[in-house]
């Protein structure tokens, strides 16, 4: 069986025309009388017709032969070259056609040609010749193009004899030994190419001889041989292992190779060839060197696979270049970054991590230089997590990785900041000794944090965290200067009120007043002064009392809690009976202060009732404090907090888990290779052989053998039984192309002329190419293939009709309309994961939102929730445990979010919120809904 390598090559051409085609008398005036351009058209006309299946005569080949073969124009040429590739060759009893001994004759001429262009296309004409009564005349000439001057016929020469020895081996038998003659004799590189490959297929053992004759020279040889020699060096010792040895000092020369292709194929050919870790290493330096000196981000991504590939089974050899990995951080792209840093995470160990760190912050001072961008912000985002993991990997890090990440606090990104804030509350909860370092550096830069977000999650650390009298005294001087003078309504009144009258005076002084007019013509005046006395204001506030006079009084309840939970930690470390009742008094002043602001009608927006009632509850719960509400607040929030990490903790030791799969069990034999026949040394499958099947199409998995997984699920009928033309096709979806495999049966006796399939597309979907027509005999079947592209997830519906002419049949074209193929959009989804942050920032951004009711017979929460995520291919990202399970079933709600990613990097996000009523009965049906939200319609047709 030949190789997909092997597989002859066609040219294809496109039938642009529509209608009949012209008579045969026409294209006989054309070719006799035309000039050379209509001799082009006429030519052209019958390669269409050939296509379409029309029959040419013996006199109007004879009219090509004598009016157009003679012809000394290159296009016109390079078409008869077209044309005689495709036009039938023989009579309907098997026998040649006379006609082809005058084109035989011409081409003959043509080998003979002055130019070497004409020389050069007739030789790759012959390429694609398969009668062997036409080719066997030609092969003198065919030799004798060897010795031509020029190096583009010797090259397409030396294809021409590959194609015909391979092919009829009779013709050329000596084939092998005349191209290793012209391989030795050749200086031409690309000519050498071509020889040393068809030495390859036709005669590998000649193509060694010379490789080793001439294994020293491998380097000075340009980079086209330099790729073939990888090649038979790998096949050579995929089929013969015990060659190795022989050949392995050549791979690690062309490492060395000036050419970054030649480079990529020896470094993957050598840690195929070898497992050493002397071999590995070479590799994955040259991989690294790739990547720093590549120019084109698609070219590093695709080195980087290759050794995120090469780290599953020799992480152990690349822990030793993490730092060199680490250079690729150099790169620009966002993508490319993100995947090293990956990298160097899953690899990092303990006697690197402290270099690795050094080098991760020295990365993040640089983005604090550099100027604010998306990416700039994203990557540094992209650092604070990775030194976050490094953290917790390896807490000894720690200490010298939080005081550079607290300076994010003040960032102007809030994506950052918030990423430090949650690495710093799981240091803090995870390492008690780093506690007072953390604190300590948390009050220092408190006073700097400029987004509300940031502040109230640094406000919790606080107020959860400071254990001592000294702490939790310096958090409430903290707490009065982001607030400014209290009660903050008379305040706010008599500032106003002052600066209205400062404002008046120096307007009657020296002011300046700007005369204006209005829509209604009449004129009023402004003042410089009243133009900017709220901007002045506004910076003139403290940081809270800002957040609190633009409305966001959430930012006020979270400060009440962190009120709430110091004033009672704060008898516990003061034994001071006035002390404790003054910052009491003080705390609930704070509150009853934010309150009166809530409700006076100051700040921009009002207080909400979410918000009055958390202020108000903590009020309650100072003014009448008790043991149990001193467990909630100071015991069982950090406790909740303690069991979310562990989850995460688990989480994370699962995906581990699941990375670090045990390709050998430890009872597995031993295959000794000195001991093993030679077809078990070469059992794995051809590297260049299944890279290729892959490129062209071919599946890399196995089919299985149940019905589910079979291809006959996945194929529509089109047409019904009853119809002359019955027709099925195959949906294949692989990623962003649709192959449609259409099946036709011609279910009458008559041949059907011009067969077309007539596609057209509903939806985000674009039809590749116009299927070409066909000729179907009587009871015949034929197999069409259509390419559709997808743009985006949508739901997409491909329709049309087949067409065609009967013989002899005086009635206009028939026609069957076929039914309608949908594309499902779940070929597109994909389960994704992402952080609770991520997931609230898109779930904020995203406009587009569906609210689904639920309408189910499901009795359980969490089987509900399970059967969503199977039909949605969706993910969950809220975590549960056991425990959470039994507790939900009790209170009687659940709330999850679910995240998925298309294949066109589309984001689609659901919250699932279900309920049972409390005291209800098992079979309590399961209420509620769903909303999903996207950037588009994503999941607007998607079934709940």
């Amino acid at each position: 069986m030949t190789s997909l390598a092997e597989q002859s090559c066609y040219t294809l051409i496109a039938n642009p025309q529509e209608g009949d085609f012209p008579n045969d008398q026409d294209l006989k005036q054309m070719l006799e009388k035309g000039k050379v351009g209509d001799k082009k058209e006429a030519i052209k006309k019958l390669i269409h017709m050939v296509l379409g299946g029309e029959r040419v005569g013996a006199s109007l080949l004879m009219h090509v032969i004598r009016f157009a073969m003679p012809t000394k124009d290159h296009e016109l040429k390079k078409l008869l070259l077209i044309f005689w590739e495709v036009v039938p060759k023989y009579t309907p009893d098997g026998k040649m056609m006379h006609e082809y001994i005058l084109v035989c004759d011409a081409y003959r001429k043509d080998l003979q040609h002055p130019n070497e262009y004409i020389r050069g296309c007739t030789l790759r004409f012959l390429c694609k010749l398969k009668e062997p009564e036409l080719l066997e005349p030609l092969m003198p000439t065919i030799r004798a193009c060897l010795e031509h001057r020029h190096k583009y016929v010797r090259r397409n020469a030396v294809l021409a004899i590959f194609t015909i020895y391979r092919s009829h081996e009779i013709l050329i038998p000596d084939a092998p030994e005349l191209i290793a003659s012209f391989l030795e004799q050749e200086q031409d590189m690309s000519c050498k190419r071509n020889a040393f490959m068809m030495l390859i297929q036709a005669d590998q053992e000649r193509a060694l001889n010379y490789l080793s004759s001439c294994i020293d020279q491998v380097q000075s040889f340009g980079d086209i041989l330099q790729l073939v020699i990888v090649e038979l060096i790998y096949k050579v010792c995929h089929s013969n292992p015990s060659e190795r040895s022989r050949f392995i000092t050549c791979i690690y020369n062309l490492l060395q190779s000036s050419s970054p292709a030649v480079k990529y194929e020896a470094a993957g050919t050598l840690i195929t060839l070898s497992g050493a870790p002397s071999a590995v290493k070479a590799a994955a330096t040259c991989y690294i060197e790739l990547i720093v000196k590549e120019s084109d981000n698609n070219v590093k991504l695709i080195v980087l696979d290759r050794l995120v590939a090469m780290a599953e089974t020799h992480d152990k050899v690349l822990q030793e270049l993490v730092m060199d990995i680490m250079r690729v951080l150099s790169a620009t792209d966002l993508e490319v970054r993100k995947k090293t840093l990956d990298l160097t995470l899953d690899l990092v160990s303990s006697r690197n991590i402290d270099d690795m760190v050094l080098v991760l912050k020295k990365e993040v001072i640089k983005t604090n230089e550099a100027v604010e961008q998306d990416d700039a912000v994203k990557y540094r985002q992209l650092l604070v997590k990775t030194l976050h993991q490094c953290s917790v990997r390896f807490p000894d890090v720690a200490p010298s990785i939080i005081p550079v990440l607290m300076e994010f606090l003040s960032d102007s990104s809030e994506l950052a900041a918030r990423d430090v804030l949650v690495f710093v509350r799981e240091a803090v909860q995870r390492f008690e000794s780093l506690r007072p370092v953390v604190l300590s550096k948390m009050i220092e830069v408190f006073p700097t944090i400029k987004k509300v977000r940031i502040f109230r999650a640094a406000l919790w650390i606080l107020g959860e965290y400071c254990s001592t009298s000294e702490e939790i005294q310096n958090v409430m001087t903290l707490i009065r200067q982001s607030l400014g003078e209290i009660p903050i309504v008379e305040d706010e009144l008599r500032k106003a009120a002052g600066e209205e009258d400062s404002s008046e005076d120096a307007t009657m002084q020296s002011g300046t007043v700007q005369r204006m007019v209005t829509a209604d013509g009449t004129y009023v005046s402004q003042s410089a002064f009243t133009a900017v006395a709220r901007s002045k204001k506004d910076a003139s506030r403290p940081p809270l009392r800002g957040f609190l006079m633009a409305g966001d009084f959430f930012a006020g309840a979270a400060l009440s809690t962190v009120l709430t939970k110091l004033a009672m930690r704060f008898p516990l470390v003061n034994p001071s009976t006035s002390r404790q009742n003054s910052f009491r008094a003080e705390a609930m002043l704070i509150m009853s202060s934010m309150l009166h602001l809530g409700k006076s009608g100051l700040a921009d927006k009002p207080i909400n009732d979410d918000d009055v009632d958390r202020i108000a509850l903590c009020l309650n719960v100072l003014s009448e404090p008790s043991d149990l509400l001193l467990e909630v607040f100071n015991k069982l929030c950090r406790e909740s907090l303690d069991k979310m990490l562990l989850v995460k903790s688990a989480e994370e030791k699962q995906k581990t888990i699941t990375k670090k799969v045990v390709k050998v069990q430890a009872d597995d034999p031993i295959r000794f290779g000195q001991l093993a026949p030679k077809n078990e040394l070469g059992q794995t499958e051809d590297m260049f052989e299944l890279t290729l099947s892959q490129a062209l199409g071919g599946s890399e998995k196995k089919d299985t053998s149940s019905l589910a997984g079979s291809k006959l699920n996945k194929v529509t009928q089109l047409t019904g039984f009853s119809d002359p033309v019955y027709a099925e096709a195959y949906v294949h979806v692989n990623q962003y192309d649709i192959v449609l495999d259409v099946l036709i049966v011609n279910q009458t006796t008559d041949t059907l002329q011009n067969l077309t399939l007539e596609l057209a597309t509903l939806g985000d979907l674009k039809l590749v190419e116009k299927p070409m027509p066909m000729t179907l005999a009587g009871n015949d079947f034929c197999n069409i293939k259509a390419n559709v592209k997808v743009a985006s997830t949508e739901n997409g519906i491909i329709f049309g009709n087949i067409v065609y002419d009967v013989t002899g049949a005086a009635s206009d074209r028939m026609c069957v309309v076929l039914n309608d193929i949908h594309i499902d959009i779940m070929d597109y989804i994909l389960p994704a994961s992402c952080s609770d942050a991520e997931f609230r920032t898109m779930w904020s951004e995203f406009e587009w939102e569906n609210k689904v009711s639920v309408n189910t017979n499901i009795t359980d929460m969490y089987e509900y929730l399970q059967h969503i995520i199977k039909k949605t291919n969706m993910k969950s990202i809220t975590p549960f445990s056991e425990e959470d399970q039994s507790f939900n079933k009790k209170c009687g709600f659940l709330a999850a979010n679910l995240y998925a990613k298309s294949i066109f990097g589309e984001d689609a996000l659901a919250n699932v919120s279900v309920e049972k009523p409390l005291n209800s009965s098992d079979d309590t049906l399961v209420i509620g809904h769903i909303r999903i939200r996207a950037k588009s319609q994503v999941l607007k047709l998607l079934n709940f």
